[in-house]
């Protein structure tokens, strides 16, 4: 098992090496970020001397080397907007963001576990029929549009529950009141996951059913209960674990629409912030962090595996 989590690291360096060089050349072109920060009355002597305190006038593969060579120092850079440390602006953002997905991702398997079970159990009656819908609609409907559906019935007409934020300005805050404002970002992306989680472990167990072993248990006497939720299930366990994974990585990308529309003060609001203003450094340190969670989810899903099912071994 250590041989082959050290041999993942290993593989996973070059790969991060080629994202951040890709990421660093497609934000180049894009253009300098002086011309987001700076108004037309500004003189071109001033422009330029801005540009040579930045760096910008070097090439893009110098600039990039020098950002890696910080980089392996353990400093991130500073930001082209605020002056502040990369670092430091990823982690006070950073804690919001993991409350947020952590949420979504612990409501998105509880609602997707138990109906995917129930409707392969129940296969082609008005309960299937009732949960596939269910989740067709939770992959169709858009985050964003979602996310407007609840404001406007919660907060315009009903008035029950905060439209964004994380705690109510002028208080203090508690869990409480934490709470009330994840209350619709988390429903919002809990519901995309849940619609492909539940497809996912309907199949698994489809699948599962048809298995000799599960005919025995059942012409042995075994309880449906017991064949369902203790030999059915635990061997449907290695799918179940791969949405898992997949979910991790997917829970950032929607979390930088969600977090806007509903101004969750997590790394997908100062993304979109750093994107429009093209402050590059922050840009950089996001890339780079979602792509060690990228990576990182693959790993230990591959380790889950292993733990889940013996049969499997990881070389």
């Amino acid at each position: 098992m250590s041989k082959y989590i050290i041999k993942r690291i290993l593989i996973a360096i070059p790969v991060l090496i080629g994202i951040t060089v890709i990421d660093y050349g497609i934000m180049c072109l894009a253009g300098s970020p002086l011309a987001m920060l700076q108004g037309p009355r500004v003189s071109e002597a001033a422009k330029e001397v801005r540009e040579i305190a930045l760096g910008l006038d070097k090439p893009f593969y110098i600039q990039y080397l020098v950002w890696l060579g910080q980089l392996l120092k353990g400093n991130m850079g500073y930001s082209i907007k605020s002056y502040q440390p990369v670092s430091a602006m990823i982690a006070s953002h950073l804690g919001p963001t993991l409350l947020l997905m952590g949420a979504s991702l612990a409501v998105s398997l509880i609602m997707a576990v138990p109906a995917g079970i129930y409707s392969a159990v129940h296969q082609y009656s008005k309960g299937d029929y009732t949960v596939v819908t269910f989740s067709f609609l939770g992959s169709s409907i858009p985050g964003f549009f979602l996310s407007l559906l609840l404001i406007y019935l919660f907060t315009v007409k009903l008035g029950w529950l905060p439209s964004g934020g994380m705690i109510t300005l002028g208080t203090d805050g508690g869990a409480l009141d934490v709470a009330r404002h994840m209350v619709m970002p988390v429903l919002v992306l809990a519901f995309s996951m849940a619609g492909s989680n539940i497809r996912y472990i309907r199949s698994a167990v489809l699948e599962i059913l048809q298995q000799d072993y599960l005919r025995t248990a059942r012409a042995k006497g075994i309880g449906r209960f017991r064949v369902i939720y203790k030999h059915a299930l635990r061997n449907a366990l290695v799918p179940i674990v791969t949405v898992i994974g997949m979910e991790i990585p997917m829970l950032f990308g929607g979390a930088v629409i969600i977090e806007q529309v509903f101004s969750w003060p997590g790394l997908g609001l100062m993304t979109m912030s750093a994107i429009t203003s093209r402050d590059y450094p922050v840009i950089m340190g996001v890339c780079l962090l979602s792509a060690v969670v990228v990576l990182a989810a693959n790993l230990i899903t591959d380790i889950l595996y292993a733990l889940v099912d013996p049969t499997i071994q990881l070389n």
